[in-house]
């Protein structure tokens, strides 16, 4: 072949493969090279540490109408996932030694308890994490101000720690994404410094995402290993669902909780005592408002 049909074949060859690309990219309905994707592929590989998986049922009733309450009463932004945020902070009051993450083998305590949030910044095609630091001090309507400020800023452009680990992560080619990821895992998830534009422990001991504004009543999170946060939590829809309650069959409007721990920080036992007092929380949660006793 003369090198004019060499030169004509490749850029045949090339255009064919951008026209197929393209159509992917159309049905798809995604890059399948997007920042998100190219992260999840270098960070997960197939599951084997060990992970304590559990749902909790709650009545919605009480949490519902502490937030229509507040919101009443000025508490600007007030969700149940805000209430939840600072009630799965303190509980971990009742096993401080599940506060905490494995550095190089040994387990190392946090220097308070923060809590991280998933959130939207893309209408469905890109995630970000708004972390929230002493969230077991802050009331809900703290909570909520804490939430949507970050939020403002990640959907506006606005935080600069978020736009660089965005252009480095777009920058670096996929192969090399797995190594960068494990090289800054210490010393993000580790030591808790900042690398690349993310904050140290970027999601918090705790991690929530609210997956009720998706529509979903039920899932259990995938956890990110290089964070090193120890327990996911999905917050699913209100429905109204048949219980028995004293005999007689009555609709309650419930949620589902979905958590996943670290099992080599907690174990059966202290996942019961933390459920208990989160259970009582979220049944009744003007207990929340009360700051000076969760210190």
């Amino acid at each position: 072949m003369v090198p004019s049909r060499r030169v004509a074949a490749l850029a045949s060859a090339v255009a064919t493969g951008v026209a197929v690309r393209a159509r992917w990219r159309g049905a798809a309905g995604a890059d399948p090279q997007a920042v998100r994707r190219k992260v999840a592929v270098a960070t997960w590989s197939a599951p084997r540490e060990g992970r304590l998986m559990t749902r909790l049922v709650v009545d919605a009733d009480p949490v519902l109408d502490y937030v229509a309450a507040r919101r009443a009463a000025g508490a600007k932004g007030l969700t149940p996932m805000h209430v939840l945020g600072v009630a799965a902070a303190r509980a971990l009051h009742v096993v401080p030694d599940a506060n905490a993450r494995v550095v190089g083998g040994r387990i190392v305590p946090f220097d308070d308890v923060a809590v991280g949030f998933a959130v939207d910044i893309g209408r469905g095609t890109d995630l970000a994490p708004v972390k929230v630091d002493g969230a077991d001090r802050l009331t809900p309507a703290q909570m909520a101000t804490a939430v949507w400020t970050g939020v403002k800023a990640l959907r506006e452009g606005t935080d600069a720690g978020f736009a660089l680990s965005a252009r480095v992560a777009a920058a670096v080619p996929t192969v090399l994404m797995r190594p960068l990821m494990t090289a800054t895992s210490t010393l993000l998830g580790g030591f808790g410094l900042p690398v690349l534009g993310q904050r140290g422990n970027p999601l918090g001991a705790i991690f929530i995402s609210n997956v009720a504004a998706l529509g979903v009543e039920e899932v259990f999170l995938a956890p990110v290993p290089f964070a090193r946060a120890h327990v996911y939590i999905a917050l699913g829809t209100v429905s109204e669902r048949a219980v028995v309650r004293d005999g007689a069959v009555v609709p309650v409007r419930q949620f589902t909780l979905c958590m996943t721990g670290d099992h080599r920080l907690v174990d059966g036992v202290q996942c019961a005592v933390y459920f208990d007092a989160l259970l009582k929380m979220l049944a009744d949660p003007a207990v929340l408002d009360d700051v000076a006793e969760s210190a």
